[in-house]
């Protein structure tokens, strides 16, 4: 889990059931380039009780995805190739589950490092929609040398607000083609979820991800209270130091998720503090609020929707996306289209109340600042790329291109401040300067006389 499965939570996880984990989705590139990297994500980690230990890295290059596994392998206990993040940096970066159609690239990955390595390596995919289609990519990295396969039972799209449902389905016909152990991850919120996927799948291991997250107990099937989670997690943070504090807040925000909800004011507290020691006093007023809410019989209020008291650990069910319902296609694609918006839209005239809150920053440093798009000055557009244009160019063009063109025909730009004909004009003078002056040099000592010896000197040449 990037950012998430850090020294502290693994050690939380293995303390309540859990048999396996992961490190977080380390980058291959940087890992090789970065030092510090490698010590604050791996090497600074090293502990007796976090194994059995799998490295995972996202990569693209077969020959940097080594390198990176040749500098973890002593670290840990098998080298995990992801490919199944979806989200949007993946997508950037060009790796994750964006690598899915590109079998031959990832032939060639898991082959060299299974080749080299001197563990294990191990790959861990999304599905297709098509069953027929996961299988074959699945048999591909059997072949290729993977030695242990994990199966989410998303497809690519399925993320955010879409989630949806995992398909167990691919993940059992994966299981029945490959003889490599097989991982099952999705629809894990309890531990009756993990016995019923084994038995439907017959899989070897169930993995949790956003269900650990709410509930570290998830494998030991119990669901306790969540100060006690929060506070043994952040015994474990103060006992294996350093751990960034954007991991504890983003824990802390997952365990209290359901407790933020009522309670908004420390909320926004929990978002602001910059220390341990503040988060945790964050975590501890959470604690007596909740303690003074059972004290008053409040149990049974404050379930609302959800199966336990907000609490208790409990998982977080994404609610599902609303069906537009409109006539015509037209209007259909407008609701869709809202639907999809995480705010509604600013009023034209951006008033405090519409703006976001990056806006009303903006607007609180400078009142003046318009932020209604029909009243924005309208630019001009460069000439070969359509980015605005310098107001006085004498090109009419963007400053990187109007460098590109002033360096190749020797110009000036006075408006970008690019002077390179001014700077080849001056540098020629010089040279013919300095010319002169090695000519001038030159006959002045052409013309000197030959100076005659003294009398004294001719006297001393004599004796």
């Amino acid at each position: 889990m990037v950012d998430q499965s850090e020294l502290a939570w693994r050690l939380l996880s293995r303390r309540h059931g859990a048999h396996l984990c992961y490190t977080p989705m380390l980058h291959a590139q940087v890992f090789v380039r970065d030092a510090n990297y490698r010590k604050e994500n791996l090497y600074n980690e090293v502990c007796e009780e976090d194994r059995p230990l799998i490295t995972q890295f996202c990569a693209n290059d077969p020959a940097v995805f080594l390198q990176a596994s040749l500098l973890a392998q002593d670290y840990c206990d098998a080298i995990d190739l992801n490919l199944g993040c979806p989200q949007m940096i993946a997508k950037r970066g060009h790796y994750g589950v964006f690598l899915q159609d590109e079998w031959e690239l990832l032939e060639k990955m898991v082959r060299l490092a299974n080749e080299k390595l001197s563990v294990p390596i191990t790959c861990k995919i999304r599905v297709f929609k098509e069953i027929e289609k996961t299988v074959r990519y699945a048999q591909m990295l059997e072949k290729a040398g993977c030695q242990l396969l994990t199966v989410h039972g998303r497809t690519k799209d399925q993320k955010g607000a879409v989630t949806g449902i995992a398909s167990w389905e691919h993940i059992k016909a994966v299981r029945k083609a490959v003889n490599i152990p097989v991982f099952a991850n999705g629809n894990i919120q309890h531990l009756c979820d993990v016995e019923r996927c084994i038995q439907e799948t017959g899989v070897q291991g169930v993995m949790s991800a956003e269900g650990n997250l709410h509930n570290p107990a998830v494998f030991e099937d119990r669901s306790p209270p969540v100060w006690e989670m929060a506070e043994e997690y952040l015994d474990l943070v103060k006992q294996y130091p350093p751990c960034s504090l954007s991991y504890v807040r983003a824990h802390l925000f997952k365990l209290w998720h359901h407790t933020l909800q009522i309670h908004q004011d420390l909320r926004e507290e929990l978002a602001k503090v910059k220390t341990l020691e503040a988060l945790a006093d964050v975590s501890k007023q959470l604690r007596l609020r909740c303690q003074e809410e059972i004290a008053k019989g409040k149990d049974a209020e404050e379930k609302g929707s959800l199966p336990f008291p907000h609490w208790i650990c409990q998982p977080y069910v994404r609610p599902p996306p609303k069906e537009p319902v409109a006539n015509g296609s037209i209007q259909c694609a407008e609701v869709k289209k809202t639907v999809c918006q995480k705010r509604a839209l600013e009023d034209s005239d951006g008033s405090a109340d519409t703006l976001s809150k990056n806006k009303q920053k903006k607007r609180s440093r400078n009142p003046n600042k318009n932020f209604c798009p029909t009243q924005k000055p309208k630019y001009i557009k460069c000439e070969q790329c359509g980015n605005p244009k310098g107001n006085k160019c004498v090109f009419n063009l963007c400053r990187g291109c109007c460098k590109k063109k002033a360096f190749k025909e020797v110009a000036d730009c006075p408006s970008h401040g690019l002077r390179f004909k001014t700077k080849a004009e001056k540098r020629k003078a010089e040279e013919d300067d300095r010319k002169e002056d090695s000519e001038t040099d030159k006959s002045y000592n052409s013309l000197q006389p030959i100076p005659n010896p003294s009398t004294e000197q001719q006297a001393q040449a004599q004796a």
